[in-house]
């Protein structure tokens, strides 16, 4: 893991799994409250598929700096994701943005706000519309502009996420992940998703959208929205987080085949 300083000095913190004689390299955005710690199977997976892997924790998460579970502006992410972005470039192989939950909604936004892209995109239960807390909803627009720094339990479960109880002990037990979002990281993401569903045409490069079709956090018809411009696997009977269901390995493996398909194109 090493530290990198954004644009505003922030320092975000960065992890990579180099594969050798890579054909793509992935960067990874994780979910709220996560931190990209948790995507070290699915990295070492992508390896043995010659993927190179480089995932970061969201500033206010992981190891990152800033104010906990706080976001300032929603550009500050996309600021990120762009900096992570042109260093990946750097390995000189075709890109893959891939994002998961609140990160499927950041690598949405990114992909259709006109900045420099990546030659695909990849977006896991995406956070263009979410099952949290109404209190998640409702505060930010009542207090928000008085109290942006207000923090609240999200109420995620372990349950929600994984069918293997494995997953829930492991994330609740882990100092890393976060259990409360500010009002102001909720009204940023709230107005990310209406102002990203509206551009969703801006969309420019070849997309894999994937779900589980019992996901209680983000509705499957999430990822819906995107279907008439990406590729959708709906996994039925899965939680939130594909991989990390016990078929991790068929998922993975889809993910793997999907960037395969693409590098040949």
């Amino acid at each position: 893991m090493e530290e990198k300083a954004a644009r505003d000095g922030t320092m975000i913190a960065v992890r990579r799994w180099p594969a050798q004689g890579p054909k793509a390299a992935m960067l990874i955005i994780h979910g709220l409250g996560e931190h990209s710690g948790r995507y070290d199977h699915v990295a070492r997976f992508l390896n043995k598929r010659g993927i190179d892997v480089t995932a970061f924790d969201l500033r206010g998460h992981g190891l990152s700096g800033g104010r906990r579970g706080y976001v300032g502006r929603w550009s500050d992410y996309l600021d990120d994701v762009e900096d992570r972005l042109v260093e990946t470039r750097s390995i000189g192989v075709p890109v893959v943005l891939y994002g998961h939950s609140l990160g499927g909604l950041i690598a949405i936004s990114y992909a259709t706000s006109g900045r420099p892209q990546p030659d695909a995109l990849i977006a896991s239960a995406p956070g263009l519309q979410d099952n949290l807390k109404p209190m998640l909803h409702v505060l930010p627009k009542i207090l928000g502009p008085l109290l942006p720094t207000l923090a609240v339990a999200t109420g995620i479960t372990g349950d929600q996420l994984s069918r293997d109880p494995a997953v829930g002990e492991a994330y609740f037990a882990d100092p890393l992940v976060l259990t409360k979002a500010t009002l102001r990281l909720a009204a940023e993401a709230l107005q990310a998703q209406v102002t990203t569903i509206g551009r969703l045409t801006n969309i420019s490069v070849p997309t894999l959208t994937i779900q589980g079709s019992e996901d209680s956090l983000v509705p499957p018809s999430a990822s819906a929205l995107l279907e008439p411009h990406a590729k959708r696997i709906l996994y039925e009977g899965l939680r939130h987080e594909c991989h990390n269901e016990p078929e991790q390995e068929q998922v993975l493996d889809d993910i793997a085949s999907w960037v395969e398909s693409q590098v040949q194109m």
